[in-house]
């Protein structure tokens, strides 16, 4: 292999290289995004169940015993 040879497939590998890193480097873009969206989804739905678990919790009846429940029969 001649000189030549070798700096003609170095920068074949190098070219290669290059636009793999390009691709992953778009895919890794692309995941972060959407892992910024979903953490912004899970932080709003976290705040629905704080404030629907409050508003359960404020409408909540008191818990008593029935009327008919009698415990010296028990």
């Amino acid at each position: 292999m001649t000189q030549e040879e070798r700096i003609a497939r170095l920068e074949e590998l190098a070219y290669f290289q290059e636009t793999l890193l390009t691709r992953l480097n778009e895919a890794l873009t692309g995941q972060q995004k959407q892992l910024d969206m979903l953490e912004k989804r899970l932080n709003r739905l976290e705040e629905h169940l704080t404030e629907l678990l409050e508003a359960s919790e404020q409408q909540a009846p008191v818990n008593t015993l029935p009327p008919h429940y009698m415990p010296e029969r028990y």
